[in-house]
Protein backbone atom coordinates (compact mmCIF):
# COMPACT_ATOMS: atom_id res chain seq x y z
CA UNK A 1 0.00 0.00 0.00
CA UNK A 2 1.49 3.28 -1.08
CA UNK A 3 0.79 6.63 0.52
CA UNK A 4 1.21 9.91 -1.20
CA UNK A 5 2.47 12.60 1.07
CA UNK A 6 1.35 16.19 0.56
CA UNK A 7 -1.07 15.57 -2.31
CA UNK A 8 -4.23 14.97 -0.28
CA UNK A 9 -4.58 18.64 0.72
CA UNK A 10 -3.78 20.14 -2.66
CA UNK A 11 -6.25 22.94 -3.46
CA UNK A 12 -8.09 22.77 -0.15
CA UNK A 13 -6.96 26.25 0.90
CA UNK A 14 -8.54 27.76 -2.22
CA UNK A 15 -11.82 25.90 -1.70
CA UNK A 16 -11.85 26.82 1.99
CA UNK A 17 -11.25 30.50 1.15
CA UNK A 18 -14.08 30.53 -1.41
CA UNK A 19 -16.54 28.86 0.98
CA UNK A 20 -15.67 31.14 3.90
CA UNK A 21 -15.77 34.20 1.64
CA UNK A 22 -19.20 33.22 0.34
CA UNK A 23 -20.56 32.68 3.84
CA UNK A 24 -19.07 35.98 5.06
CA UNK A 25 -20.60 37.83 2.11
CA UNK A 26 -24.05 36.36 2.75
CA UNK A 27 -23.88 37.28 6.45
CA UNK A 28 -22.70 40.81 5.60
CA UNK A 29 -25.53 41.32 3.09
CA UNK A 30 -28.05 40.03 5.65
CA UNK A 31 -26.82 42.49 8.28
CA UNK A 32 -26.90 45.28 5.70
CA UNK A 33 -30.49 44.40 4.80
CA UNK A 34 -31.59 44.41 8.44
CA UNK A 35 -29.94 47.81 8.89
CA UNK A 36 -31.77 49.12 5.82
CA UNK A 37 -35.13 47.85 7.08
CA UNK A 38 -34.54 49.42 10.52
CA UNK A 39 -33.52 52.70 8.90
CA UNK A 40 -36.71 52.78 6.82
CA UNK A 41 -38.87 52.01 9.85
CA UNK A 42 -37.15 54.62 12.04
CA UNK A 43 -37.49 57.25 9.31
CA UNK A 44 -41.19 56.47 8.89
CA UNK A 45 -41.78 56.70 12.66
CA UNK A 46 -40.03 60.07 12.77
CA UNK A 47 -42.02 61.40 9.79
CA UNK A 48 -45.31 60.22 11.32
CA UNK A 49 -44.48 61.88 14.65
CA UNK A 50 -43.48 65.13 12.94
CA UNK A 51 -46.66 65.09 10.84
CA UNK A 52 -48.74 64.54 13.98
CA UNK A 53 -47.03 67.45 15.75
CA UNK A 54 -47.65 69.66 12.73
CA UNK A 55 -51.30 68.61 12.45
CA UNK A 56 -51.84 69.18 16.17
CA UNK A 57 -51.09 72.90 15.98
CA UNK A 58 -54.05 75.18 16.74
CA UNK A 59 -54.32 76.51 13.17
CA UNK A 60 -53.81 73.12 11.43
CA UNK A 61 -55.90 70.02 10.75
CA UNK A 62 -55.01 66.31 10.78
CA UNK A 63 -55.05 66.45 6.96
CA UNK A 64 -52.30 69.10 7.13
CA UNK A 65 -50.30 66.75 9.35
CA UNK A 66 -50.74 63.88 6.90
CA UNK A 67 -49.64 66.13 4.03
CA UNK A 68 -46.55 67.19 6.01
CA UNK A 69 -45.69 63.57 6.81
CA UNK A 70 -46.15 62.66 3.14
CA UNK A 71 -43.72 65.42 2.11
CA UNK A 72 -41.14 64.33 4.67
CA UNK A 73 -41.32 60.65 3.66
CA UNK A 74 -41.05 61.51 -0.03
CA UNK A 75 -38.04 63.74 0.63
CA UNK A 76 -36.21 61.35 2.95
CA UNK A 77 -36.96 57.96 1.37
CA UNK A 78 -38.97 57.84 -1.85
CA UNK A 79 -42.42 58.93 -3.03
CA UNK A 80 -43.52 55.28 -3.20
CA UNK A 81 -43.17 55.08 0.59
CA UNK A 82 -45.58 58.03 0.98
CA UNK A 83 -48.59 56.65 -0.87
CA UNK A 84 -50.67 55.64 2.19
CA UNK A 85 -50.58 58.41 4.78
CA UNK A 86 -53.67 59.28 6.82
CA UNK A 87 -54.32 61.82 9.55
CA UNK A 88 -57.16 61.70 12.06
CA UNK A 89 -58.22 62.85 15.50
CA UNK A 90 -58.40 60.31 18.31
CA UNK A 91 -58.81 60.16 22.06
CA UNK A 92 -56.05 58.46 24.04
CA UNK A 93 -56.28 58.36 27.80
CA UNK A 94 -59.00 60.99 27.77
CA UNK A 95 -56.88 63.43 25.75
CA UNK A 96 -57.61 64.70 22.25
CA UNK A 97 -54.69 63.79 19.99
CA UNK A 98 -53.85 63.95 16.32
CA UNK A 99 -52.79 60.62 14.84
CA UNK A 100 -50.84 60.23 11.60
CA UNK A 101 -50.59 56.67 10.27
CA UNK A 102 -48.21 55.58 7.51
CA UNK A 103 -48.45 52.23 5.72
CA UNK A 104 -45.40 51.67 3.54
CA UNK A 105 -43.47 48.82 1.95
CA UNK A 106 -40.71 47.36 4.10
CA UNK A 107 -37.78 46.50 1.87
CA UNK A 108 -36.87 42.83 2.03
CA UNK A 109 -34.34 42.69 -0.81
CA UNK A 110 -32.79 46.13 -1.20
CA UNK A 111 -34.90 49.20 -1.89
CA UNK A 112 -36.05 47.88 -5.26
CA UNK A 113 -36.83 44.26 -4.43
CA UNK A 114 -40.00 42.71 -3.11
CA UNK A 115 -41.08 43.78 0.31
CA UNK A 116 -43.47 43.37 3.14
CA UNK A 117 -45.56 46.10 4.73
CA UNK A 118 -44.83 48.19 7.79
CA UNK A 119 -47.43 50.27 9.63
CA UNK A 120 -46.30 53.10 11.90
CA UNK A 121 -48.13 55.95 13.55
CA UNK A 122 -47.37 59.13 15.42
CA UNK A 123 -49.45 60.94 18.03
CA UNK A 124 -49.39 64.51 19.28
CA UNK A 125 -51.56 66.32 21.80
CA UNK A 126 -54.00 68.53 19.89
CA UNK A 127 -53.88 72.24 20.73
CA UNK A 128 -57.12 74.07 21.39
CA UNK A 129 -58.08 76.45 18.55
Amino acid sequence: MSRRSGTDDAGSAVVGFVLVSLLTTVVFLGVLQVALALHVRATLVDCAAEGARYGALADRTPADGAARARELVAASLSPRFAEQVEGSRAVLGGLDVVRVEIVAPLPVLGLLGPGGVVEVDGHALAEAP
